[in-house]
């Protein structure tokens, strides 16, 4: 390969990575596990340039790779985990194999059927039906508490409504890092909804660190219109996350993702 198409690909893959990132953390509920993937993706990439398709679009190339590598490792989670992802092995053995990763590659990343059938090697009908699946069983497995940290009444009551109609408990709604402390302390809930910029101008991920001091677990799905500012590599950043202004089939892919991973025993299993 010439130099100048070496660099090329590494355009393509640098301008895709921040979304293999997001990929990868809301499939496994880690950043320190899903970002540990997309670095074998890209060291896959890296060994041996062929496995690139060129001959697709750089985003469902390098989301190729990467499936080719989570099938090849079997799972995500090990006998050796605790906690989350415990937890999340626990549950997984109640969902139809692949249904996760074409929720997420549909709703989160916004492929289409044909090219989420590309990405996993079926066809674009199987690729439907394993989201329908997806739907499904996440519906019936996991339900649970959930806080909403939202300045914006329009947006705050769309998240409510989106969230109930999937049979989850909402807790309350807080527009500002001191009413989110106030409801969280009045009941502890199984997942975060939280927006970036508060009305006070506060901000969510200050009161999302305040709560985790306590219980560092709860899943938390940050809400912002700039994700590739979270989705860097460098230092903590969240594992869940959803782009604003968002469609409401994201809210639904990412808070069934999220639920997944909740330590709560309250969880119907």
């Amino acid at each position: 390969m010439t130099e100048t198409n070496s660099e090329d690909l590494s355009e393509k893959i640098g301008a895709n990575l921040p979304y293999l990132r997001r990929f990868a953390r809301a499939l496994t509920g880690s950043q320190e596990r899903g970002d540990q993937y997309a670095m074998a993706t890209l060291e896959a990439v890296l060994s041996d340039r062929s496995v690139f398709d060129t001959s697709i679009a750089p985003k469902t190339a390098l989301f190729k790779v990467f499936q080719s590598i989570w099938a090849s490792s079997g799972a995500a989670f090990s006998d050796d985990d605790i906690g989350l992802q415990a937890k999340a092995q626990a549950h997984l053995a109640n969902l139809t194999a692949n249904t996760r990763e074409a929720l997420l590659l549909h709703t989160i990343e916004e492929f289409t059927f044909d090219e989420v059938a590309t990405i996993m090697d079926i066809t674009a009908e199987e690729a439907s039906a394993l989201v329908d699946i997806a739907y499904e069983e996440m519906s019936t497995v996991l339900s649970g508490r959930v806080m909403i940290i939202e300045d914006e009444a329009i947006i705050a009551m769309d998240l409510e409504s989106i969230v109930s109609d999937m049979g989850h408990r909402i807790t309350g709604i807080a527009r500002t890092e001191t009413d989110a402390m106030k409801l969280y302390n009045d009941e502890k809930p199984d997942l975060i909804l939280s927006d970036i910029a508060l009305a006070d101008g506060s901000s969510g991920i200050d009161a999302v660190n305040r709560i985790f001091e306590n219980t560092p677990e709860t899943p938390v799905i940050f809400i912002t219109a700039y994700p590739e500012r979270l989705l860097t590599g460098e230092g903590p950043e969240p594992a869940f996350l959803i782009p604003k202004p968002y469609q409401t089939e994201q809210v639904r892919s990412a808070v069934s993702q999220a639920m997944f991973f909740s330590s709560t025993e309250t969880l119907k299993a």
